[in-house]
């Protein structure tokens, strides 16, 4: 069953088979990050985490660019108007916030497709996600220094931990561009896929996600969340509960049934 978002959003969403495709949509301005873009995507994520049909997320940009940060346009409206943008940041950084936090704490797997450029809060939001994909042309850059702003989009608690405290402050000092291989290096890609034809491989990719052991899949994604704040006996409690609940599942039953008689397990999310 598919299910589509009607009307002209800046984030359209598409369900069908269990996956939510979630598409930022202001290719004009290359997917930049407005009020209207960020009040999107947090309903489409709080949406894609409420719906008991959606096993898994993906998050991509249309045109060219996967999201070429905040719409500086807009920050300079407001600031010609207020006298300065703090407060148009507060408000825009609240939704990109939310946004962010409702990807991390969901039990689905999030993963975003970085079609083209990600730079300042696309850079954030992309590496934001549980998996990522990339094009090979595309490009990441920190770029918030460029304009004499500060990260966020939770950009400072990720990158330190993806590629150390050292190489993170290089980023955001030199805003220096990387390649799609460069970030995949340094631990920022999970995938490196071809361009032609990304978004439809990059779809494949999650869907085989959406029809896996989602429980399973959300037992290990907290996990890991849990991990950076417990000590060692702690977190293997933590891995006894998980792995005693993933147990009291269909799901278990399932794939110990395929495993002994040789065939594809067929998850149900259950």
């Amino acid at each position: 069953m598919t299910q589509k978002d009607s009307g002209d959003k800046a984030v359209e969403m598409e369900i069908s088979d269990g996956l939510a495709v979630l598409m930022l949509n202001r290719p004009d301005a290359y997917n930049a990050l407005n009020m209207d873009l960020g009040d999107d995507l947090l309903d489409a994520l709080i949406e894609c985490d409420e719906n008991p049909g959606v096993r898994a997320v993906l998050i991509s940009g249309r045109g060219a660019a996967f999201c070429a940060g905040g719409d500086i346009r807009q920050m300079k409206d407001r600031s010609d108007a207020d006298g300065n943008a703090g407060r148009f940041l507060k408000q825009l950084t609240v939704r990109l916030h939310a946004a962010i936090s409702t990807m991390a704490r969901m039990p689905k797997p999030v993963v975003t497709a970085v079609n083209g450029p990600a730079a300042g809060a696309g850079f954030s939001l992309a590496i934001a996600g549980d998996l990522v994909l990339a094009a090979e042309t595309a490009r990441f850059t920190m770029a918030y220094t460029g304009i004499a702003l500060a990260p966020d989009g939770s950009s400072t608690f990720y990158l330190p931990r993806l590629v150390g405290m050292r190489r993170a402050y290089e980023l955001i000092c030199s805003n220096r561009a990387l390649t799609a291989a460069e970030a995949r290096d340094l631990g920022l890609v999970t995938d490196l896929l071809p361009a032609d034809g990304f978004l439809d491989k990059a779809k494949a990719y999650a869907s085989k996600l959406a029809a896996g052991p989602t429980g399973a899949l959300a037992e290990a994604k907290k996990l890991l969340a849990l991990s950076a704040e417990s000590s060692l006996e702690t977190q293997m409690e933590h891995e006894r509960r998980a792995i005693a609940a993933c147990g009291n599942t269909d799901d278990f039953r399932e794939g110990v049934d395929a495993f002994l008689n040789k065939r594809a397990p067929r998850f149900g999310g259950q």
